[in-house]
């Protein structure tokens, strides 16, 4: 019989995903939390578990967190700006005077601190975040990240090329920044863990790539970046490496793209077929970013083909080229692309329909932080608790259906309990 005082056992309306077809729904069920890890998900709750304490949410939805994979927090006050352009002029015309502005603490703890407050009342338990090159900015928004419990990735953001002057860096200064602020921080963070951060191939030099290619073989750390998100960004790159044969070589060549480098890459919208395949076999993970690429008109990401080929699949709310930083924004926006892309370019790539959106924003993305996402055996234990019943409806709805819904029509508000490794929120 389990009677730790770190177990307890929520009760409500269990939806999980083991599979991208695959959902798991127990109509007031059991999701046992076993300090810190998920016990299992069960109808009726097994004897072993008898005294243990229960949360009864009642005829409540009870999901796993939801993981970004991508976001920039410097971009939050950007929301909503400059939708009119595309990504390299949007870059130059409010991403990078924006992001001097973190420069200054008082400005970085103002701004972090609004950023901060809203993820934490977001559907997001776990994400992968861009600072900027401002080594103690970055510190700023890690202490305030550690505040909120929430599991995430930060990183010092590293430029040394083709961008203003205030923002780039030596090469040397930006390994150096880099180095110190890893020492800095060792020790100091539960919850928040360093990731490097090359903003991408046009604002990082071959010896900046290849100087972060050795502190993250030496450090073993994540990386994260972009890839292939634009036709000019793309062309672009092949001028800057005319060595790669396309733009996810240029990290490769580096050792900054998988083959036991764990690495998140966001966009892939233009990804060309060797490019895919090496994303396939050295594992790299794809932050699919519908709104964003939307927004920027970079275009549609074919992931019914990289669901298809087996790659690594997860979603990304891209803040600020995403206007949006909820998850449930993304899932919805990542099947309704899928359609148009479907409709108009390939009928043969079926749309994208609400088990897998789910499975890409719980276990697909969160796959990239461990066992996260699920409510199977030996996953950490991230939930969220949804109220549904503001959202008027006048007929019965099964679970899928009220999941859908939530899905197309949640937003912060409908959370009534948020939990990250079975620590409340």
């Amino acid at each position: 019989m389990v009677s730790n005082k770190n177990s307890y056992a929520i009760k409500g309306n269990i939806i999980y995903s083991t599979t991208p077809d695959q959902l798991v729904l127990i109509e007031n069920g059991y999701a046992v939390c076993e300090n810190g890890i998920c016990g299992g998900a069960f109808a009726k709750l097994p004897e072993k578990y008898n005294g243990i304490q229960v949360k009864d949410y009642g005829d409540r939805l009870v999901i796993p967190g939801l993981v970004d994979l991508h976001m920039h927090a410097p971009q939050y006050g950007l929301r909503g700006f400059g939708m009119d352009l595309e990504l390299l002029d949007w870059l130059n015309t409010y991403t990078f005077p924006e992001e001097e502005k973190y420069a200054k603490e008082e400005y970085a703890k103002k701004a972090y601190g609004m950023f901060t407050e809203e993820l934490k009342k977001s559907p997001t338990t776990r994400a992968c975040i861009f600072a900027t090159i401002h080594r103690d900015a970055t510190k700023i928004l890690m202490d305030l990240l550690e505040k909120t419990k929430l599991r995430t990735m930060v990183g010092k953001v590293n430029m040394d090329r083709n961008a203003p002057e205030y923002l780039c860096e030596s090469t040397e200064e930006s390994a150096a920044q880099t180095l110190q602020w890893l020492k800095e921080m060792q020790g100091q963070y539960k919850y928040v863990e360093p990731i490097l951060t090359p903003r991408f191939i046009p604002s990082c030099s071959d010896s900046l790539m290849k100087t972060l290619g050795e502190i993250q073989k030496s450090q073993h750390l994540p990386v994260q970046s972009h890839l292939s998100e634009n036709e000019g960004e793309i062309a672009w790159v092949k001028e800057l490496c005319p060595a790669a044969g396309f733009y996810g070589e240029a990290y490769e060549h580096a050792g900054l793209f998988g083959n036991g480098c764990k690495t998140v890459m966001a966009h892939c919208v233009s990804s060309v077929e060797e490019e895919i395949a090496l994303i396939k076999r050295n594992g790299v993970y794809v932050a699919h970013c519908p709104q964003s690429n939307m927004n920027l008109s970079s275009g549609i990401a074919p992931i019914r083909k990289y669901l298809d080929e087996g790659l690594h699949v997860g979603l990304g709310s891209d803040l600020a080229g995403g206007s949006s930083m909820s998850m449930f924004r993304a899932m919805s926006d990542a099947i309704q692309v899928s359609k148009l892309y479907w409709r108009m370019w390939d009928q043969s790539a079926s749309p994208l329909n609400v088990k897998e959106a789910f499975y890409l924003a719980t276990k697909g993305g969160g796959e990239f932080f461990g066992k996260i996402g699920s409510f199977e055996s030996g996953y950490e234990f991230d939930v969220l608790v949804i109220e549904d019943e503001s959202i008027w409806h006048p007929q019965e709805l099964g679970l899928l259906e009220r999941l859908e819904r939530v899905i197309y029509l949640g937003d912060a508000d409908n959370i009534v309990e948020k939990i990250v490794a079975g620590e409340i929120i």
